[in-house]
């Protein structure tokens, strides 16, 4: 029954669709960050929503009657976003690895801050390195990515048609992998740079035992390891750029396995 002209199933399927939207948004990075207000959040998902709305959206018949039926989906959605989220996330944790891999190496061991996003602890070439592929990231349009894969929800996963089945686990797994791989690929310049000044320094130190080593050793691991960090920048433009390139495949693998 339309009551002033107005039809249930619109607003059922604009109610649907704003709930696709709000979550994954508050929960992927960038746009749900935690220095950004809340009102700032919820006004961009809403009109989100409105900008997709004609293009994107669900059938109001979808929206079920009962209210826990609804609290399911409201959880579907939630889960549906952490997956999308965890795939960006795996791309900062190797990066943040490669930088405690880089600190370790140099001498860093002993300088940790708090990272104010997460409020973890982490040390200074590891932040300083996560701040580089923010800004990356964004640079490379990584974040219109992150939009094409809320879209790429819509087309693949209905809402309450989340499935979590044994292929969701194993693609995770194989682009878990990759976490270790990318930071000790990133990391390698530093790695190769300074166990060459090791050996050097080994060498001297077995020529001439009245030299302090370890005097020299450390600013020189310091400096050659900074000298070196033009190449890890160069390398790490590369590897986010190939990231990338591949999430939005790696997004539609998930969602597939996902849905129903």
């Amino acid at each position: 029954m339309e009551l002033f002209h107005f039809n249930p199933s619109v607003a059922f399927s604009f109610l649907l669709t704003l709930m696709r939207v709000s979550i994954i948004l508050f929960l992927l990075p960038f746009f749900g960050g935690n220095l950004i207000p809340n009102t700032a959040k919820g006004a961009l998902c809403f009109v989100m929503a409105l900008a997709v709305y004609p293009v994107l959206s669900f059938p109001g018949t979808l929206m079920p009657a009962n209210p826990w039926t609804i609290a399911l989906m409201f959880l579907g959605e939630v889960l549906l976003g952490l997956m999308l989220n965890i795939l960006v996330l795996l791309l900062f944790s190797a990066v943040q690895c490669a930088g405690s891999i880089m600190g370790f190496s140099m001498g860093f061991t002993l300088m940790n801050s708090v990272d104010p996003m997460t409020g973890a602890s982490e040390s200074g070439l590891g932040h300083l390195m996560n701040q580089v592929t923010t800004m990356l990231f964004l640079c490379l349009n990584g974040h219109l990515v992150l939009i094409g894969g809320l879209a790429e929800s819509f087309k693949l996963v209905p809402p309450g048609g989340l499935l979590v089945n044994p292929a969701l686990g194993e693609h995770f797994i194989a682009f878990s992998s990759q976490m270790l791989v990318i930071a000790l690929k990133i990391a390698a310049p530093i790695m190769a740079s300074l166990f060459l000044v090791d050996l050097a320094l080994a060498l001297v130190a077995r020529a001439a035992p009245q030299m302090n080593v370890l005097f020299i050793g450390f600013p020189l691991k310091i400096g050659v390891g900074f000298l070196f960090m033009t190449l890890v920048f160069a390398a790490m433009t590369i590897y986010v750029g190939r990231y990338i390139d591949e999430l939005l495949p790696m997004y539609r693998l998930v969602l597939r396995a996902s849905g129903h």
